[in-house]
């Protein structure tokens, strides 16, 4: 595997000299859109394991394998899998031993007083067992397995050695995948679609397998493992219950029971079909026409039990299912899929690189294309995304607070505003935890989870409930929105997310009286996930953050006509200096060896972020961190980094004029940057996607374009301007 991407990522990222730039302004003629998102269409000639696609629109998504359906997810387990997932469905085991949170938090010194925090515990038994079950539940969901039955003509079912002459693409412009293959020489056609509103994947198959009986769908309903990536389990039929009725001649009702988890799947189709069961939670959806054409429909929702007044079954149940599933045909649904996806390649941003003659310009831009489409259907949905999207589990499916910026930020950057704020919503709905977390701390205001799940519930880690810098993430989001859209209404909206987030940010550092300053820590871990929460004080991203964002929420009190709060400026203008060693930036003042320690050379710079993801502040020396940032770049441990940080390099780059740097650290030849034929960032063998790349290339890729507030030099500061490169962009929005 890793010799596989080596070469893939030196395929896609030719070495060549520093890249140049001609300066075609954004006022430089209107970009063909249609030419060039078609040009990075996917195309799909085998069967790759890294390679399925996906369809989605944010709420959900539909993973498919060469065939255009879900007919070999075996084959597909250790590499990008073939899932169906939705932001409403999670699932618990029985909780039989009754584990509690309280079993597992565990007290740290923090300025001289016992702080609990929910602790991952590896012993004695009862504590450890307690972790597991709380880290592991709930967990998402896969929905179904949805695939083909085809039957040779010996009347065996074909492999996929049987599957030849494949073709299939996914048309980006029109958000299908269109699929075709022969089994012993007969053709067989595909298209796929999601319904751009509903949780609803639609397929058509032509082929003369149809009318001959030897082409039927299979449907699959699993019941989940629970393991980290959220592996399903298709040998234990008694642990689940699959009840299917008919409701007409041409539609099934599926309703799911996993426990205490419960959901429902309509299955329509308009043509002469039949539903045959073939085992408990396994079904085949037959032709019985002479048409070669099938096309049919699957509508996953949540469960309508509670409206047709509990009980499956019976006249209220199923005329509750009527009213709730709405019939669509095949053709009704890629109309309605097509004009969707055109409205939203038309609006937005949108970066051109074909005028450039670097040989890397062609893959930049395609990821820049791709990583539109990926965030669009897997992060763009009513809660913030784990960071596997909809496609896959990781980390039980559960989301990361911290990951939220890179994986929705862009959207604002990208003048898409509306999608970002599709999740925002969700922060007011956990706001009762965050703040209960705060005070059993000892805090004010809310204190957000970092690893967590629809009910806004922490999960035991011996990492994340240390971490701080997810906390000021609501104040750049709410700030991006006003930005965007800067009248009462937006602070209004907002305004309470961002006080309660700075009246923790306020209480959270303790007054070093004998220095006169504020102190972050201990009890934390920083961003660069390498420092005892035990010992580790002041690092220098938190403490750049905490300036801005308490400065961002003073701000945002003034733009109400309220007064100013002392506490939160006193505590913005008596943080603690950065640290400094040597002429250099430190990664914290716990760390004097931050760079003759391999172990702090490793994981996230985020040192760097001090002027690059967010502004630097007075207090920053720009030839300081000019030699922190040649220091890591000449230095660093690039094998043992994440997706997001060559983005984030990226942003300190541009704002520090070093352009050539910029655009070479976007495409670094390194394992985890690198970006799939299907434009997933690859990051190791059990993290085969990871869309905090994704998201954080694009609001590097806006920076480098649009510039930041106050930036008064050439167009696309990002870019080297010797010649190499052509750079055309719309629609960006400017970084503060």
């Amino acid at each position: 595997m890793q010799n596989r991407l080596t070469v893939l990522a030196c395929l896609l990222s030719v070495a060549c000299p520093f890249m140049a730039f001609a300066q075609t302004a954004a006022n430089g003629g209107k970009i063909d859109r249609h030419a060039l998102v078609t040009r990075h269409n996917v195309i799909v000639q085998s069967f790759d394991s890294l390679s399925s696609l996906s369809v989605g629109n944010g709420e959900f998504a539909f993973t498919v394998d060469a065939t255009g359906l879900q007919t070999f997810p075996e084959y597909y387990e250790k590499g990008v899998p073939l899932g169906t997932q939705s932001q409403w469905g999670w699932h618990s085991f029985a909780n039989s031993y009754n584990y509690q949170r309280v079993e597992v938090w565990k007290n740290y010194t923090m300025n001289n007083r016992q702080v609990p925090y929910l602790y991952a515990h590896d012993g004695p038994p009862r504590k450890r067992d307690a972790s597991n079950w709380l880290r592991a539940n709930p967990h998402r969901l896969h929905l179904g397995i949805i695939g083909f039955n085809i039957l040779k003509k010996d009347g065996t079912p074909a492999q996929m050695k049987d599957i030849q002459r494949i073709h299939q693409e996914l048309n980006l412009w029109s958000g299908e995948i269109n699929s075709s293959f022969e089994v012993e020489g007969v053709p067989v056609k595909v298209r796929t679609v999601c319904h751009p509103q509903l949780d609803m994947v639609a397929a058509t198959v032509q082929s003369p397998l149809v009318a001959q009986r030897k082409l039927s769908i299979h449907i699959r309903f699993p019941y989940p493992k629970g393991d980290w990536e959220g592996g399903i389990d298709l040998q234990q039929p008694d642990k689940h219950r699959t009840n299917a009725q008919y409701l007409n001649d041409k539609q099934v009702l599926f309703e799911r029971e996993l426990d205490n988890s419960h959901y429902n799947v309509m299955l329509q189709w308009i043509g002469e079909e039949s539903l045959y069961r073939k085992a408990p939670h396994d079904y085949y959806l037959q032709h019985l026409g002479d048409e070669d054409e099938l096309s049919f429909s699957c509508h996953f929702s949540k469960s309508a039990r509670k409206e047709a007044g509990g009980g499956s079954g019976g006249p209220s149940a199923v005329d509750a299912m009527k009213k709730h599933f709405r019939p669509f045909t095949y053709r009704q649904i890629r109309m309605i899929n097509r004009e969707f996806w055109q409205e939203f390649w038309e609006s937005g941003g949108a970066v051109d690189l074909s005028g450039s003659t670097d040989p890397r310009a062609r893959e930049l831009e395609r990821r820049i294309v791709l990583s539109q489409y990926l965030t669009r259907i897997q992060c763009a949905g009513t809660m913030p995304p784990q960071e596997t999207g909809l496609t896959y589990n990781s980390w039980y499916g559960k989301f990361h607070m911290e990951m939220h910026w890179w994986h929705a930020a862009h959207f604002a950057l990208w003048n898409r505003p509306a999608l970002l704020e599709r999740s925002l919503p969700w922060y007011s709905a956990i706001v009762s935890k965050a703040a209960e977390t705060a005070r059993f701390q000892g805090f004010k205001g809310v204190r957000w989870p970092k690893m967590t799940d629809p009910s806004g519930n922490e999960s035991p880690s011996p990492v994340g409930p240390f971490l701080i810098w997810q906390q000021p993430h609501i104040i750049y989001l709410a700030e991006l929105c006003y930005r965007d859209h800067p009248d009462q209404q937006t602070l209004e909206q907002y305004k309470d997310l961002v006080f309660a987030t700075a009246e923790f940010m306020a209480s959270y550092p303790w007054y070093d009286s004998a220095k006169h300053q504020y102190v972050l820590g201990p009890g934390l871990i920083p961003a660069q996930e390498r420092f005892d929460p035990a010992t580790t004080i002041n690092p220098s991203f938190e403490l750049t953050y905490w300036r801005w964002a308490l400065r961002t929420a003073l701000e945002w009190r003034h733009r109400l006509g309220m007064a100013p709060e002392p506490e939160w400026e006193k505590v913005q203008a008596q943080l603690a200096p950065y640290p400094t060693k040597d002429g250099l930036y430190l990664a914290a003042a716990s760390a004097p060896d931050s760079y003759t320690n391999p172990r702090y050379m490793t994981d996230h710079p985020t040192v760097l972020g001090i002027n690059g993801f967010v502004p630097a502040d007075s207090t920053v020396d720009r030839a300081t961190l000019l030699r922190t940032f040649n220091k890591i770049w000449t230095s660093w441990s690039w094998d043992d980094t994440w997706g997001w940080d060559y983005p984030l390099v990226a942003m300190a780059a541009t704002r520090l004029g070093e352009p050539q740097a910029a655009v070479d650290v976007l495409l670094k030849q390194v394992t985890k940057n690198t970006f799939l034929p299907n434009g997933h960032n690859y990051q190791r063998d059990n993290l085969r996607i990871y869309l905090p790349g994704n998201g954080a290339l694009l609001s590097a890729i806006a920076l480098m374009c649009a510039g930041w507030d106050g930036y008064t030099g050439p167009d696309a500061p990002g870019f080297p301007k010797d010649g190499k490169w052509v750079v055309k962009w719309e629609g960006l929005q400017r970084m503060p």
